[in-house]
């Protein structure tokens, strides 16, 4: 039996939410369904006609291979906006985005002026140990000018096997002349789970996506910021904006985590037998402190089952403006060794109350809007689901997406106060859900973890 990959495909940036399922599916085929098939083999005989007299008039010798991959894509695309096909390159990649843990040197990266500048080095890697450091610019990856790459062509160089080395050319600030480093690469982990103490008093915890580390550094955060703050503890702030999406699994465990009972998340494909409920299970790690969950029009898929699943258990208040609208399930089907895989869309997925949020979103408890500086506000205005082409149409009025700006200075963040507020029983005046239609999606960062 051929394992699939079930995915929830964030819209803002290609992260997918995922579980293992796949039967085959037994055929009984009648006479109006002899017909179609009928049908079926004579536009695929036009489809053969078609790419034949392409290979034999165009202008220039096609590559068979990439023929047959661009009908494949144009027949996926033309399904809906997260269907589509992966070739074996973009299948690996995606593979290592989900799993969140590859073979690199531990820095995130940007591109600046043609070169790669580092961000910040990950705790406990070799680039830390090496000494790397914020703002250094690598101009040679094993003497290969990075002046010409694009930043997917070097983070692809600095990753590889674990044990193998790599030279590093860097340019750092107040240094004359070039540092020479040689990396010996290692096991990295994505951090997808980061926390802070807010005041002194709150544990706040930001979730970026949903891969295979996630819980698990969720339940680290949460022990962490117990023990930390101690008795003082208010509760816990989980930051879920502009995460645009991951895993299914994780998902459903870390909605678990704050959860005792309850349906936390269905699937419900084209034929009724195909449901599936996902169910929490008794212990909460919070030991039922209070949880505010902030969202915004950037909180996309997984981001949306955990916010969903929480708000219709009145487990958590959210806060913040309404959520992408992102409400169905992609399959990945690999199709063999060098061929990649289909992202096929199978389903679309419920909150526990049975509401659908494609092409709608969730509401938050409270509207918190942010003030936007001006020179950003024409750069960040979209519409959220809806607004794709060929999106799956929602069961009911669809609604825009919202504002997604988040201050990069945590003390202009209304949302945050907001939270902080709530949890400190401050008395607020916005206690009515979320109306407004005020749509911004902010672009993904052009940055990459290696």
């Amino acid at each position: 039996m051929r394992k699939t990959s079930v995915i929830l495909l964030s819209a803002a940036t290609g992260a997918a939410l995922t579980l293992f399922v796949t039967q085959p599916r037994a055929v009984f085929m009648g006479s109006s369904a002899r017909a179609a098939t009928s049908d079926t083999y004579r536009q695929l005989n036009l489809f053969g006609d078609v790419f034949e007299r392409v290979r034999s008039d165009y202008v220039e010798k096609p590559d068979d291979s990439k023929l047959v991959e661009s009908a494949i894509s144009g027949m996926l695309t033309g399904l809906d906006p997260h269907s589509s096909y992966m070739d074996a390159k973009s299948f690996r990649d995606m593979q290592v985005q989900t799993r969140g843990e590859f073979g690199g040197l531990g820095i995130e990266v940007t591109m600046e002026d043609g070169l790669i500048k580092v961000v910040s080095p990950i705790d406990d890697t070799p680039a830390s140990k090496a000494g790397i450091m914020s703002n250094d610019i690598i101009t040679n990856l094993d003497d290969e000018a990075v002046q010409g790459l694009t930043l997917n062509q070097a983070v692809e160089k600095m990753r590889g096997p674990v044990n193998t080395k790599i030279r590093l050319k860097i340019i750092r600030k107040g240094q004359d002349n070039p540092i020479d480093v040689t990396l010996v690469r290692d096991n990295i982990r994505v951090r997808s789970v980061r926390a802070r103490t807010e005041g002194d008093d709150i544990g706040y915890i930001r979730i970026t996506t949903f891969n295979e580390q996630t819980t698990e550094g969720l339940k680290r955060e949460i022990a962490n910021q117990t023990q930390q703050i101690g008795d003082k503890l208010k509760g816990f702030i989980i930051d879920l904006r502009n995460n645009p999406g991951g895993l299914l699994e994780e998902a459903v465990t870390v909605s678990d985590a704050f959860l005792e009972r309850g349906e936390i998340v269905s699937t419900r494909g084209r034929n009724a037998e195909e449901t599936q409920r996902r169910a929490a299970h008794p212990g909460d790690l919070t030991k039922g402190k209070p949880i505010i969950v902030l969202i915004n029009g950037g909180s996309a898929s997984a981001s949306e089952i955990v916010a969903g699943a929480l708000q219709d258990h009145k487990r958590a208040t959210l806060v913040g403006t309404r959520s992408f609208g992102k409400g169905s399930v992609q399959t990945i089907i690999p199709l063999g060794s060098g061929n990649g895989a289909l992202r096929l869309t199978t389903a679309r997925y419920f909150t526990p109350s049975g509401k659908s949020i494609q092409a709608k979103g969730i509401v938050p408890d409270i509207e918190v809007l942010q003030d936007v500086p001006d020179e950003l506000k024409s750069r960040t205005d979209t519409k959220g689901e809806a607004s794709l082409r060929g999106h799956l149409k929602s069961e009911g009025d669809e609604k825009t997406g919202s504002q997604s700006y988040v201050p990069p200075d945590a003390k202009d963040d209304k949302a945050l106060k907001m939270a902080a507020d709530l949890l400190h029983g401050v008395k607020v005046n916005a206690t009515a859900p979320a109306t407004g239609d005020k749509a911004a999606i902010d672009k993904p960062a052009n940055k990459a973890a290696n």
